[in-house]
C-alpha cells in the first residue's frame, strides 16, 4: 500500500531500475555557483577585516587566520567538486556507515575532553569540529531513510519512534559538549525533514510538543542555557540589561549606521567585542559597510536558499528533494540563528555565519553541502516518467511557482464575430 508524496499528492513509483530516456545535458547550477562565489569572496574580505588584530594576539601573525581560511576553502571548492560528481542516490549506500562514523566522532570528542572557550566540541587541538559534520550527515541520512520508509511513514512505530530515537543519539551527543545550538538545529532538521516526507500531522504535533518540553527542561536544568535565555529575556526588557557580547554588538550596529564606516575601519573588533572573526563577524559587517552591507548579505543568503529549494523542487525523485532541501534550510537556519544573535532577537547561540565565519569545519561543511545540491541540479531530467509521479510542486509545504514565472493556464477564447453577420 502506498503512501501520497507531500508534493503532488500522488502515490511513489514503483522503486526499481528503470532506462534513462536519453542523454540529458549535465551543466551545474549557474545561479547558485554565482551566488555561492560572491558569499565567498565576501566572507574572505570581512574575514580579514575582522580577524587580523584578534589573529596577531593570538597567533603572533595578523595573516595567520586569513591563511587558514584560505586552506580550508581550498579543501571545501575540491570536496565539493567531487561530490558534484557524486551521484547522490550512492548515498543510499554510504548513509548508514557515515552516520556510524559521525557518531563515532561525537563519542570521541567526549572522550578527548579538548576545552576550548568553554566547551569540547573539537578534535585535533581545534582544528575539526564533529558536530558541523554531524549537521550534513544527519540531513543525509534522515532523508535515505525517509524516502525509504516512506510506505511506513504514518505508522508510529516506523515513523515517529525511529526518528526520535536517530535525533535523540545525535542530538544528545552534541548537548554533552555542550553545543545547544547545534543541537537543536539538528532537531529542527529532523522535523522539518518529517513534514517534507509527508509525515503524519498527528505526529509531527506530537514531536514539536515533545522538542518544546525537552528544550524547557534543558533551560531549566542546564546552567549554560538558563544563563542564555535568561540574559535573552533581560536583553528584551532593557536593551542596557542584555549580555556584554549583545551590547558590544549594539555598538558596533549603531556605529556602523546607514552605510558603515569603511572596510578596515571597525573599532569595535579592536575595543572588546568578542571573538570577532567568528561568532560576532555580522556585527563587523555592519559596523564598516552599515545596513546597506548586512541587506547586501542577507539578500545573497536569500537568494542561495531560493536556488537550493528550485533544485529540490526539480530534483529527479524524492530523495534528491529531501536532500536539497535538508541541505539548503541548514545553511538558512544557521546564518538566520548567527545574525539574530547579534541584533538580540534570539539567546545567544556560537553559530558560525555560513561562509563568513572564520573556521574550516563550517566552510568546509557548507561547501561540501553546495557540492550535493549541485550533483542533484546535474540530474535534473534524467528520469523517466514513471520517477516523474514524484512531483516537486511544493503545494503541501512551500509553494515555489511563484518564483518560477509559471504561466497559468489560458482561458478559452470565444470564437471572433464573423464580419459578415448580418444585423
Amino acid at each position: 500500500m502506498g503512501t501520497e508524496t507531500f508534493l503532488s499528492g500522488r502515490p511513489f513509483a514503483d522503486e526499481q531500475p528503470v532506462p534513462k530516456t536519453g542523454t540529458p545535458k549535465r551543466t551545474v547550477d549557474l545561479p547558485l555557483l554565482v551566488v555561492v562565489i560572491a558569499l565567498a569572496v565576501f566572507g574572505l574580505i570581512m574575514m580579514f577585516s575582522a580577524s587580523w588584530d584578534y589573529s596577531l594576539k593570538e597567533y603572533g601573525s595578523p595573516m595567520y587566520m586569513f591563511e587558514h581560511q584560505l586552506l580550508w576553502l581550498a579543501i571545501g571548492i575540491a570536496a565539493a567538486f567531487g561530490l558534484s560528481r557524486f551521484d547522490y542516490h550512492h548515498w543510499r549506500k554510504l548513509a548508514v556507515p557515515t552516520l556510524g562514523l559521525t557518531i563515532a566522532l561525537l563519542i570521541t570528542v567526549l572522550l578527548a575532553n579538548e576545552i576550548l572557550l568553554g566547551s569540547r566540541r573539537y578534535l585535533f587541538q581545534g582544528s575539526f569540529q564533529p558536530s558541523e559534520l554531524a549537521k550534513v550527515v544527519t540531513i543525509l541520512y534522515l532523508s535515505v531513510w525517509l524516502y525509504a520508509k516512506r510506505q511506513f511513514i504514518h505508522d508510529v512505530t516506523f515513523g515517529l519512534f525511529p526518528l526520535s530515537v536517530i535525533l535523540g543519539v545525535v542530538g544528545g551527543l552534541i548537548y554533552q559538549q555542550p553545543d545547544l545550538s547545534t543541537a537543536a538545529i539538528v532537531l529542527m532538521l529532523g522535523g522539518l525533514l518529517f513534514f517534507l516526507a509527508g509525515g503524519d500531522l498527528k505526529q509531527i504535533a506530537i514531536l514539536l510538543v515533545i522538542a518544546i518540553l525537552v528544550g524547557w527542561a534543558v533551560v531549566r536544568i542546564n546552567p549554560t542555557g538558563h544563563e542564555r535565555v535568561a540574559a535573552f529575556l533581560a536583553g528584551l526588557k532593557d536593551p542596557t540589561q542584555a549580555s556584554y557580547h549583545v551590547q558590544r554588538s549594539f555598538e558596533a550596529i549603531v556605529n556602523g549606521g546607514w552605510f558603515g564606516v569603511g572596510i578596515g575601519r571597525g573599532q569595535s573588533k579592536l575595543t572588546g567585542l568578542p571573538v570577532p572573526p567568528t561568532d560576532s563577524i555580522f556585527a563587523v559587517i555592519v559596523e564598516e559597510l552599515g545596513v546597506a552591507g548586512a541587506a547586501f548579505l542577507i539578500a545573497l543568503y536569500t537568494l542561495l536558499i531560493w536556488r537550493g529549494l528550485v533544485i529540490a523542487r526539480r530534483a529527479p525523485d524524492m530523495l534528491g528533494t529531501l536532500i536539497a532541501s535538508g541541505l539548503v534550510i541548514s545553511i538558512g537556519i544557521q546564518a538566520a540563528i548567527n545574525m539574530s544573535v547579534m541584533v538580540g532577537l534570539v539567546p545567544f547561540s556560537g553559530d558560525a555565519l555560513p561562509f563568513v565565519s572564520a573556521g574550516g569545519s563550517n566552510l568546509i561543511s557548507s561547501l561540501v553541502s553546495i557540492g550535493i545540491l549541485m550533483n542533484i541540479s546535474r540530474q535534473r531530467g534524467e528520469m523517466i516518467p514513471a520517477f516523474n509521479e514524484e512531483r516537486r510542486t511544493y503545494r503541501a509545504a512551500l509553494d515555489l511557482r511563484g518564483w518560477n514565472r509559471r504561466r497559468r493556464v489560458s482561458r478559452s477564447r470565444r470564437p471572433p464575430r464573423s464580419r459578415n453577420r448580418q444585423a
